[in-house]
């Protein structure tokens, strides 16, 4: 059986270790749970293993926000203490502090 523990929190902000883009953890997969199509259409050799949390941002770059899905290996804490605008934020999150968002709402 695997046990997977999550690095990262809900409400916390990270950014891309590769890719020019952050955002605020808002759920978390223990492994791998998008389709195929999905991961076959990353390049091979830039693959993430299956086998670790993926997490749910509300991401941003300069250009726009979006919702990205990414692998816990690709991802790094972000410290800048800039809160992240992405135009959902507060419908989840309440207002930003201490370098990350609180929740706004109950979780089972």
């Amino acid at each position: 059986m695997m046990k997977t523990r999550a690095k990262y929190n809900l409400g916390q902000v990270v950014r891309h270790r590769k890719h020019p883009f952050r955002g605020v953890v808002f759920d978390v997969d223990p492994r791998f749970n998008n389709s195929e199509e999905w991961y076959e259409s990353i390049p091979e050799e830039a693959r993430p293993q299956k086998d670790q949390p993926f997490y749910h941002l509300l991401a941003e770059n300069e250009e726009s926000y979006y919702i990205a899905y990414v692998s816990e290996g690709n991802l790094v804490a972000d410290y800048s203490g800039e809160p992240v605008d992405h135009p959902d934020v507060p419908d989840l999150f309440g207002p930003f502090q201490d370098g990350q968002y609180p929740l706004q709402f109950q979780l089972n």
